[in-house]
């Protein structure tokens, strides 16, 4: 089987993980590098991703996630945000930042700037904020099939009080807003849920050549 398919057939949604279990420093590095490159539009990365290592303030986040045992049992807790705003400055950052990388002028790539400007300061606060948090999901994307190729469990959530966790984690005032949840770590071999056939709609349902 190929190795892509053969990770996502391994991978699930895990409802108990073995607290006792930890993902390796190497391992968290790989997690990291790939969520680093993840794509998103203009490249602009308008995402900050929180590791929540806190006991404390893991179990406050259950309690604000209808007491779901991952968030504590886990490895690891991946807290995946969005800029609610993008500013002309962030903007000119990324310029600039792409300039030193590529070791080219600002000069020579700015109408690029300038294009991206154009598309994206006209827009209001809320339509930004939505396509930031869209943007999230493809990270997640990545990153449950990178776990899955290191044989690290996730379990992606949205069974959450967004509200709570802005508050808790004092979100508002850096400019971010909660969007996924991702918990991260080893399947219990208590959890049921791994033994489970993967149900899935059949390609010929799925797929439609126009």
């Amino acid at each position: 089987m190929n190795k892509i398919i053969e990770d996502l057939n391994w991978r699930y949604a895990t409802k108990k993980f073995d607290s006792t279990k930890k993902i390796s420093d190497e391992d968290l590095e790989t997690i990291k590098e790939s969520l680093r490159l993840v794509p998103s539009s203009y490249g602009l990365q308008p995402l900050k991703f929180l590791f929540i290592e806190n006991p404390s303030l893991r179990q406050q986040l259950r309690e604000k996630s209808f007491n779901q045992s991952q968030i504590t049992d886990a490895s690891h807790l991946l807290v995946i945000c969005s800029l609610t705003k993008i500013s002309e400055e962030y903007m000119d950052k990324h310029i600039q930042n792409m300039a030193q990388i590529r070791s080219v002028s600002i000069e020579s790539i700015s109408g690029f700037g300038n294009y991206v400007k154009k598309q994206i300061l006209h827009l209001k606060d809320d339509y930004v904020a939505e396509w930031n948090a869209k943007q999230a999901y493809i990270a997640l994307g990545q990153l449950l099939h990178t776990c899955a190729s290191l044989r690290i469990d996730t379990t992606p959530m949205e069974g959450f009080e967004k509200e709570a966790y802005n508050e808790i984690l004092d979100l508002e005032k850096r400019g971010l807003q909660v969007v996924l949840v991702c918990p991260m770590g080893y399947r219990s071999e208590e959890d049921l849920n791994q033994f489970l056939k993967k149900v899935r709609h059949s390609k010929e349902s799925l797929f439609d050549v126009r």
